[in-house]
């Protein structure tokens, strides 16, 4: 990182040329470190940003055939579709019952526990995360009341 010292001069063709110095790695490793706890960062020093999603289907997709003994991800993967989507469905049914009782620590939880979910039912299902970010991207570009609208109504 360079941090302007304020100071320039020519070059000899005339050129303005700044200089700067350098941050020393002590105070970079300690900005990181603060970052970190203020949870602007995550722990690789990454921007906290949805990629962990991505980072973790990574992890969830390097898990499909290994030894279910050592990872749970491989467990769930080898017990297959059903049991997925069932435990993808309790951690749901506990995710509502924090946000209905106030809980905001255990509602980010078990919000934690419905995505891990939902990405191994992704693993499973072979379906990536960029097709369903796409899929948001293409609803993000209408407005909910005018796709509502644009719908024929069925007669009663």
């Amino acid at each position: 990182m360079a941090l302007s010292s304020g100071k320039s001069t020519r070059t000899a063709s005339g050129v303005k040329k700044s200089r700067t110095k350098k941050a020393s790695g002590k105070k970079k490793v300690a900005s990181v470190l603060l970052e970190i706890e203020k949870g602007q960062l995550d722990r690789a020093g990454d921007n906290i940003t949805a990629a962990v999603l991505d980072r973790l289907h990574e992890t969830v997709l390097s898990r499909r055939g290994t030894d279910p003994s050592l990872s749970h991800s491989a467990r769930l993967l080898s017990r297959g579709r059903k049991k997925i989507a069932q435990k993808f469905g309790e951690e749901a049914v506990e995710c509502l019952i924090e946000a209905v009782a106030g809980s905001a620590n255990e509602l980010v939880s078990e919000s934690a526990d419905v995505l891990y979910h939902l990405i191994v039912l992704w693993v499973d299902a072979g379906i990536a995360p960029q097709e369903i970010w796409q899929e948001l991207q293409r609803r993000e570009a209408m407005s909910g009341i005018a796709e509502k609208a644009s719908r024929v109504e069925k007669p009663a």
